[in-house]
């Protein structure tokens, strides 16, 4: 059966659909509601779906979404939208599809560096940029870096407020970078200790209203008014900020009361520094606030309260468990392996930092209470201990007892301590090392050598690499003469630690003794870049170049010594001594005053002040120096002699001959003082010389006489130690008989040693003993105005 085929009419091949409508007219779009097929059509579920908003490519808001069919009629929407396939570019070319025979693609348009939104967002960058290398100059402690980054933000930053005024509305101000960068610049004011403009900034961000949390930073200005001991504005801001912050936030809570309690233990209010303490440790307790708690009652002298709040500290817990899990539970490597890993890294540094600041508190605390909770400190220190052992710082114990020994040491008594510390010798190893240690160190400033060294035996034993002990074993050593040994054990005590510093102190001192200079150099120079302003060290150090025979840089070291101890007179007056042997007399003059201000009895000291006047020709002041040097040694005529000789050399003869008359009533067989007086009394005219001159006759002979008997005694002392000789029946030998018949004669009763120039000189080149140097100013300049004879002049006056 033929079927009707109506053929559809011719259309362009460009629009594949544009005839649809054309081929069938009764489809009528102009009156769709009267139509019953399109409404029929509707009721489907294709018609029930809502309309197409979206925008077609190509289109305009202005045109349908539907394309026309002829005249005006429109066409209706369908899913089908034309790719744009043509017959022709099917058959005359080839697949196209990214437009290349066309000709290359137009670039892309390029961002406008000069529009307004651009500048805003590079100069925002740049202020994010500036505040990271502020923080991060902070971290790294140049602070003036951070500080000057700081206020470079924040200029910048007030500029792009401004330019985001200008472009848009103040709703779109970037608050967070604003508050952000006060905030940094507020931080390095107070870094650099710039308090007042650190408040300043502080309060713009509090008092705007807009940044939401800037309440908090009550708490950094708090802060600032502690450091700056105003105590009472801290306690108002710390309060203020406590009241801002919610109670969710319990842990900076606690951190604020108790800031306001170290505030009032500053300004003496111990009673409300209690309260805040007591609050913190009944809600959440911790080492500071509790030891804080004992220092309180300490102030005020509640021993039972201090108790309480001992065994409060006590009961705090560790919160970390420091020891098992280090321990492996098996012999698992990968175990072992990931254990040796974990096992100095940082978090178990700051485990231990931990432990050791419980440690710590936990002993002051105790050391601090102890005496005072009880009727003596022994009771104290028991009851300390008991509650430790009690506790999981059971291994606090035994540091307790030991340091109850040592507080018996502080007491001066040595029995207690000692029988305090001879009750560890059955305890575990580490604990008898201690206290052999501290017994060893006991024996030996009491100079009871072997003790000291069985003690430091049984403490090495105890602990081979406890460096105290080795150290003190090194020590009792040394006392024996073995330096080679001692500096054995001080090295084995370095190698296991390497901060002991009495260890690396001593091995200086064994090396000095060995004559190893240079090793004993390179100890103490080590030793005081650890100890930098140690005055031992010091010394040392510029006694070793004094000893290499280098004045320049002993001298330099002895200037950096009197800046750690400036009133040390030894050390003044070392100074002073090599600036002399230098030949700088002015800066030895300043040196030496400065050692005579400060220790005005040195007769080294008085010696060269005076000797240095007279070469200046300055006798009237070498006189002060001369008669001090008589007070302190008054059974010695030289001083005096020097007095005299002064009053004679500035020309007042007769205060010189008043002098010499003293001298002659104190010490009548001195011949200096009869010479002088001749002398004196023949130039001047007086009648006393007949009688001077007789006594110093009378003197001089006396003086043969006695030399001439010592001289036959040691004569006859020696002829008979070569015979064998012991005295015979006379009873002595010839040498004591003749010091006995010395004895009987009439005015020996006083000690001549003061009479003859010879013991003088002696006395004066060595007054303070064998190690005392005599300074080169003391020659004396002669003058031709010398009235005197050279000969009985300078050689007891200024040796050579």
């Amino acid at each position: 059966m033929m079927q009707n085929v109506h053929l559809a009419p011719e259309v362009d091949e460009d629009d594949l659909y544009s005839g649809y409508n054309d081929y069938n007219p009764t489809f009528d779009t102009e009156d769709l509601e009267n139509d019953v097929a399109f409404q029929q059509a509707a009721r489907t579920s294709h018609g029930r779906r809502p309309l197409v908003t979206a925008k077609i490519p190509g289109t305009s808001a202005s045109r349908p979404l539907a394309t026309g069919f002829g005249d005006g009629v429109a066409r209706p929407m369908t899913a089908v939208h034309a790719a744009g396939y043509t017959k022709a570019a099917v058959r005359g070319s080839s697949f196209d599809p990214l437009g290349q025979a066309r000709g290359p693609a137009p670039p892309l348009e390029m961002k406008n560096s000069d529009s307004s939104e651009e500048k805003i967002r590079q100069l925002e960058k740049k202020v994010n940029e500036l505040v990271e290398e502020s923080c991060i100059a902070n971290s790294c402690g140049d602070l003036k870096l951070a500080l000057e980054k700081a206020k470079e933000a924040g200029r910048k930053e007030r500029v792009l407020v401004r330019q985001r005024e200008q472009v848009a509305t103040p709703q779109n101000i970037n608050l967070d970078l604003t508050y952000s960068v006060l905030f940094n610049l507020a931080s390095q004011y107070a870094a650099n200790e710039m308090y007042a403009e650190a408040l300043n900034t502080y309060q713009v961000i509090v008092k705007n209203k807009m940044f939401s949390n800037g309440g908090r930073l009550k708490v950094n200005m708090g802060n600032i008014y502690l450091k700056q001991r105003n105590y009472s504005k801290a306690i108002k801001f710390y309060r203020m900020a406590l009241d801002q912050i919610p109670s969710v936030h319990k842990e900076m809570r606690i951190k604020i009361m108790q800031n306001i309690g170290v505030a009032f233990i500053k300004t003496g209010q111990y009673v409300d520094a209690i309260s805040s303490f007591e609050h913190i440790m009944s809600t959440s307790p911790n080492l500071k606030a509790g030891f804080n708690l004992i220092l309180c009652y300490f102030a005020i002298g509640n021993g039972e309260q201090m108790k309480k709040a001992f065994q409060k500290l006590i009961a705090v817990p560790l919160e970390v468990d420091y020891d098992d899990k280090y321990i492996s539970p098996n012999d698992d490597p990968h175990t072992n392996l990931l254990i040796e890993a974990i096992k100095n890294d940082s978090l178990r540094q700051i485990e231990r930092e931990r432990k050791s600041m419980a440690e710590e508190y936990i002993m002051t605390a105790a050391k601090l209470i102890a005496p005072v909770i009880e009727t003596s400190f022994a009771v104290g220190y028991d009851w300390c201990v008991e509650v430790v052992k009690a506790s999981h710082y059971v291994e606090l114990a035994n540091d307790l007892e030991i340091n109850k020994a040592t507080t018996y040491l502080r007491q001066q008594d040595f029995n207690q301590a000692l029988e305090t510390l001879k009750m560890f010798e059955k305890k575990d190893s580490r604990v008898k090392s201690a206290a052999a240690t501290n017994l060893s160190f006991l024996y030996y400033l009491e100079n009871e050598l072997a003790q000291a060294t069985n003690y430091a035996d049984l403490a090495v034993n105890s602990d081979r690499y406890n460096p105290a002990a080795l150290t003190n074993k090194g020590n009792t050593v040394f006392a024996n003469g073995d330096f080679e040994k001692a500096a054995e054990f001080y090295k084995e005590a370095l190698r296991n630690d390497s901060s002991c510093t009495e260890a690396l102190y001593n091995l200086g001192l064994t090396y000095k003794k060995l004559n190893r200079i240079d090793e004993a150099l390179d100890c103490f120079l080590k030793l005081h870049a650890i100890l930098r302003n140690s005055a031992q060290v010091l010394h040392q150090i510029a006694n070793i170049f004094e000893i290499m025979e280098d004045p320049s840089q002993a001298i330099e070291w002895l200037l950096q010594l009197i800046s750690v101890v400036p009133t040390d007179p030894h050390v003044l007056s070392k100074l002073g001594k090599l600036y002399d042997n230098e030949g700088d007399k002015s800066q030895a003059f300043h040196y030496y005053y400065e050692s005579y201000r400060y220790f005005p009895s040195n007769i080294e000291v008085i010696e060269w002040l005076g000797a240095y006047y007279i070469d200046t020709q300055f006798c009237e002041k070498a006189i002060e120096y001369f008669e001090r040097a008589a007070l302190i040694l008054p059974t010695q005529v030289k001083w005096q002699l020097m007095v005299a000789s002064c009053y004679r050399r500035s020309g007042n003869y007769q205060k010189a001959l008043e002098k010499y008359k003293v001298i002659h009533r104190k010490f009548p067989e001195n011949v200096e003082c009869l010479r002088f007086l001749v002398r004196l009394c023949t130039d001047m005219g007086l009648k006393e010389v007949q009688e001077y001159m007789t006594k110093l006759k009378k003197v001089e002979k006396l003086k043969e006489i006695r030399e001439q008997r010592i001289k036959s005694g040691r004569d006859g002392s020696a002829r008979s130690r070569r015979e064998g000789n012991t005295g015979g029946e006379n009873g002595g030998t010839k040498g004591e008989r003749l010091s006995a018949r010395l004895k009987a004669l009439p005015g020996t009763s006083e000690p001549y040693e003061s009479s003859s120039s010879k013991e003088i000189d002696a006395s004066y080149i060595d007054p303070l003993g064998p190690q005392a140097e005599r300074p080169k100013t003391a020659a004396r300049k002669r003058t031709d105005e010398d009235d005197f004879a050279d000969e009985e002049l300078g050689e007891d006056l200024l040796p050579e």
